[in-house]
């Protein structure tokens, strides 16, 4: 038992006790203190969609006139204005509402326009004296027309003021900006919505008020969330919108790309609603640290108030990003559900609304509004139209009305004697008495019968909207037309029916599998890999750019080797580099990556090997001369040599053998040219110097080296120049003849005359010889016409258009299966 009293009463007062069972004491105490925050605090009214909190900061911020064209003035202020005029709860309630209303990534039309600090999905805002607000368009939307008596005020809670029981509300907020909170015994979470949407579903059912769910969903899909994103799954939205209770699936958008020249990230654009970056970065770590998830090396929050989100996963080499991607949709917030409990006060109750019970009970807000504000308009009019009628009967004989007012001995028997006199009402009467003599003698007729005109054609109008339900319907329709043209913005939220394209993790592994491909070296330097079982002709099907130097067949978790002119082999994993799309036909400047980015080997790149220790192994040839067979040694260590250069020789050319009975053949500066097998070369070890390849004349020098398959069908191309032009900046001439035209000759001879200089040209500049017919492009990766083929072994060149950078055969293979 509850026993109240008092300790040691006086006895002048009588003792008054009363007897209460403790169960029913809590068990009122709690069901007005459940109503308290039911109906005060927690739940949305569903006509302007707004919590006491907000409406009362709204009213308030309306009442000190802080339009979207006026200065800002401090938060602190409002919160003040705000707790000492209506809301009986402290100022952090108040502040954290207004901060809400700022926030563009928790309204998806902010109401409050905000000038510091607000906050940001994962940071709170600064304190209240160090922000500044003022009403946005769309808050002055929501409280226009509210001195018009289009809705009913009450007592404030001390009595002392009123406050409004509900906005007028132009724009339907609750469907357009949703609500959250969390009452006794209940709860409420409605998502936000498009406002072009709503109000096109509005329309509609003005017009056919018989429409059903369907109907309206053709103009509502689904929310259209402020964060953007994509909803996955939309039999959750229509048992939201059928019954006021159902789920959805969020998920982030996020796209594959490359984030550096030698790995592919996730970037991610925008998040699910109410889901920060800080909140994914910290969920993605405590993953990775619990080993629960792979593939990921770096994280990075390029988030900024320019560009918006940017979060940047980068993606380890050997991992597909599409099935890591699916992973952190999985295990992140990177998508989550959003649980519809779409609980609001409809005539001072709570009740789980449909997206048809919700339009209705807006429409009808809004019907009483216009209903209202129309009956007040036309009250003014008629008031101002009564007033102006009799302004007008007094100007006709203002000298006589004059003349009463003078002789009247106060303002009761003036008032009278108007009455009587002129058949004028006592308001008239009063009116005409409280002009002074210098208003009434300026008043102009014709001005005074046109404002009576214009106020009897505004009372027609009025009279018509008021009378004619259809009428009153189609004010309010046009009226949301203008509100959608005004603040409406496209959808922000893709709706899809499932998943989409995503790869799931059955469909794709996370790594990348050990699967064949081929790796390519372009002639500008760019390296790719291919899945192509087959890359002979590549260089046939190449859209006019740059041409496939070099090509090696390796495995996707394999390693190839990079063959320098300093006579370094350099290893390279595969995985490191990137892989071109199916549709690709060759490596080019938006497929490849430079070999600067993977590594940088000091000297001139000539091709890729395997490092496959079978085979006849590779053919090197020197400038000064020395051709070399060497096996490509499994060496455990990143580079190693595969010959000892004399001083001042470099490697010019390299090739690996198939059959070990290939044709090597030499081009020198002075246009000498000599082929022989490859089966008069004797293999060396790796530090051997190689032996010598050609009878170089005093002052000359290789300037090509190649191996040939098929003599019958291989070309040699000559480049002849000036030797004191810079490199690259002249074009030259070029001469094209079928290997066939020259004989072979033993190794360490001198060869034989390929092509005669012309006047100017007093060297070859480049020399290159190769299966099929040649292909050539310049430095900046386009193609370069060459010459018909002539069997002229002596003949002079033809002038080239451009500047030759390298020369390439259509099989552009280095090694071969």
């Amino acid at each position: 038992m509850a026993r109240s009293t008092t300790p040691n009463p006086p006895e002048e007062f009588d003792e008054h006790i009363i007897d209460t069972d403790i169960s029913d004491e809590m068990s009122a105490s709690y069901i007005e203190y459940a109503y308290s925050v039911i109906y005060s605090r927690a739940i949305p009214d569903a006509r302007d969609g707004l919590k006491p909190v907000q409406r009362r900061t709204l009213y308030t911020m309306d009442e000190l006139n802080l339009r979207h064209d006026r200065g800002h003035v401090k938060s602190a202020r409002v919160v003040g204005e705000v707790m000492g005029r209506l809301h009986p709860h402290g100022d952090s309630a108040i502040y954290d509402a207004l901060v809400r209303l700022v926030q563009s990534w928790s309204m998806r039309l902010p109401l409050v326009d905000g000038h510091g600090n607000f906050g940001s999905p994962d940071d709170p805002p600064a304190a209240m004296r160090y922000t500044e607000c003022r009403m946005d368009l769309a808050a002055e939307a929501m409280t226009g027309s509210i001195d018009e008596d289009t809705v009913d005020f009450r007592s404030n809670y001390d009595g002392r003021e009123l406050e409004p029981v509900v906005l007028p509300a132009a724009l339907p907020n609750l469907l357009v900006n949703g609500a959250s909170g969390i009452a006794v015994g209940m709860a409420t979470n409605i998502a936000p919505h498009n406002l072009v949407e709503v109000v096109q579903a509005l329309r509609h059912l003005i017009d056919h008020p018989g429409a059903d769910l369907d109907d309206l969903m053709r103009f509502i899909p689904g929310p259209d969330l402020p964060t953007g994103g994509k909803i996955v799954g939309l039999d959750g939205i229509r048992d939201a919108y059928a019954t006021g209770n159902g789920s959805f699936r969020m998920r982030a958008t996020a796209r594959i790309e490359n984030v550096t020249p030698r790995r592919k990230g996730i970037v991610v654009t925008e998040l699910p609603y109410n889901v920060g970056p800080e909140k994914v970065i910290e969920a993605i770590k405590k993953l990775v640290q619990a080993k629960k998830l792979q593939g990921i090396s770096d994280i990075k929050n390029l988030t900024d108030r320019h560009k918006g989100l940017n979060l940047v996963i980068e993606v380890k080499n050997g991992i597909v990003p599409e099935a890591l991607l699916e992973q952190l949709y999985k295990q992140t917030p990177m998508e989550t559900s959003f649980g519809v409990n779409a609980v609001a006060l409809v005539d001072g109750q709570p009740r789980v609304l449909g997206l048809r019970e919700m339009l209705d009970v807006y429409l009808a807000h809004r019907l009483s509004v216009v209903r209202r504000r129309s009956q007040f308009r036309r009250g003014k009019a008629a008031d101002r139209l009564h007033l102006i009628e009799g302004l007008l009967v007094a100007i006709l004989d203002i000298d006589e009305v004059i003349q009463l007012i003078r002789s009247s001995d106060d303002r009761s028997e003036a008032r009278t004697r108007l009455i009587g006199v002129f058949d004028l009402s006592e308001v008239q009467a009063d009116f005409i008495l409280d002009r002074t003599l210098g208003s009434l003698t300026r008043y102009s007729r014709i001005e005074l019968e046109k404002e009576a005109d214009e106020l009897r054609q505004t009372i027609e109008r009025l009279d018509e909207i008021l009378g004619d339900d259809a009428v009153l319907r189609a004010v309010v329709s046009n009226e949301l037309d203008e509100v959608a043209r005004t603040f409406g913005t496209p959808r922000r939220t893709v709706l899809l029916e499932s998943a989409g394209t995503a790869v799931t993790s059955a469909a794709a592994p996370l790594e990348v599998p050990d699967e064949p491909c081929w790796v390519l070296l372009s002639g500008t330097g760019l390296l790719a890999r291919t899945s192509d079982d087959a890359p002979l002709g590549l260089n046939e099907r190449r859209a006019k750019h740059d041409v496939i130097l070099s090509a090696v067949r390796a495995t996707a978790r394999g390693e190839i080797g990079l063959l320098s002119s300093d006579g370094t082999v350099r290893r390279l994993s595969v995985l490191e580099i990137p892989a071109l799309p199916p549709t690709a036909s060759a490596p080019h400047l938006q497929g490849g990556v430079p070999l600067r980015e993977l590594v940088d080997p000091g000297a001139t790149p000539l091709g890729l090997m395997s490092l496959d220790e079978d085979g006849p192994g590779i053919a090197l040839g020197t400038r000064q001369g020395v051709v070399k067979r060497v096996k490509p040694d499994h060496l455990g260590r990143d580079s190693w040599e595969v010959i000892s250069l004399a001083e001042g020789d470099v490697v010019v050319g390299a090739t690996m053998l198939r059959t070990g009975e290939e044709d090597l053949a030499f081009i020198t500066s002075d246009a000498q040219l000599l082929h022989f097998s490859a089966s008069l070369v004797r293999p060396q070890g790796r530090t051997g110097g190689g032996v010598a390849g050609i009878k170089l004349s005093p002052g000359a020098r290789v300037v090509g080296f190649g191996a040939v398959r098929d003599a019958s069908s291989a070309h040699v191309v000559g480049i002849a120049g000036s030797g004191d032009a810079l490199p690259g900046t002249q074009a030259g001439t070029a001469k094209v003849t079928p290997l066939s035209v020259y004989p072979a000759k033993g190794r360490a001879t001198g060869g034989v005359r390929c092509q005669r200089l012309l006047r100017g040209e007093d060297n070859l500049v480049l020399g290159w010889v190769g299966d099929g017919l040649p292909l050539a492009c310049a430095t900046s990766g386009t193609a370069v016409a060459l010459p018909e083929p002539t069997d002229r072994r002596d003949g002079s060149g033809v002038p080239l258009p451009q500047p030759v950078l390298t020369v390439s055969s259509p099989a552009a293979t280095f090694s071969q299966p």
